[in-house]
């Protein structure tokens, strides 16, 4: 039997598969979960305290993922090709963590900030932890290569850098055709938005031409 805050996030990440994160109301989400809108703002204070909570939820999710497969009697190499294709598989069905891999959030995601400085901490324990606010993608990287141990941390890492390139831009099928959908496109505002800085910081330099 799930708890009231199982119910809340999984009724959140249904509402979030059928509408934009603005458009989620929270009265809808605790009718769904059925419990009163008293338990919800008990659980996550707020909406933006439910997408903190909705965001770390998909951290740990992925990451106690790669712990189990790293925890198999599996040959090293075998497993840290596991983890990558974990990662790409993961990430293929779950917009929220290839954000938090990618840090391309589209608008029809949540994107919590952490919580306001000197706000009253939250009463409920995972929410507390929640409040300190997503990891972003480098941070979200190391934490999971350090679940190889220090012997594969750095095996664990390439790996992972491999599996999170064919996130951000992956292969083209057999037909040569792209087939994602509308909500998510390999290059995203946010990339293209850092290849337009690094190709104007090369313009404007004295040479003003490409090496």
């Amino acid at each position: 039997m799930p708890t009231a805050r199982e119910a809340l996030l999984d009724a959140a990440l249904t509402a979030l598969a059928r509408h934009p994160w603005s458009a989620v109301r929270m009265a809808d989400l605790a009718v769904a979960a059925r419990v009163s809108r008293q338990t919800l703002y008990n659980e996550f204070g707020s909406k933006e305290g439910l997408a903190r909570a909705l965001v770390r939820q998909e951290a740990d999710a992925y990451l106690d993922g790669v712990r189990k497969l790293l925890a198999a009697p599996e040959p090293p190499a075998r497993t840290l090709a596991a983890v990558a294709e974990w990662t790409v598989v993961r990430a293929g069905d779950r917009p929220i963590l290839r954000a938090l891999l990618t840090g391309a959030w589209t608008e029809g995601l949540p994107r919590p900030r952490p919580a306001r400085p000197g706000a009253p901490p939250a009463p409920v324990p995972a929410q507390r932890r929640a409040d300190a606010g997503p990891p972003a993608p480098g941070e979200l990287l190391a934490t999971t290569a350090r679940c190889a141990g220090e012997r594969w941390e750095a095996g664990c890492e390439l790996a992972l850098r491999l599996a999170v390139s064919h996130v951000v831009a992956p292969a083209l099928p057999p037909e040569g055709q792209w087939a994602e959908p509308d909500s998510w496109r390999p290059m995203t505002p946010a990339m293209t938005r850092q290849i337009e800085t690094i190709l104007s910081v090369e313009t404007t330099s004295p040479r003003k031409s490409m090496p």
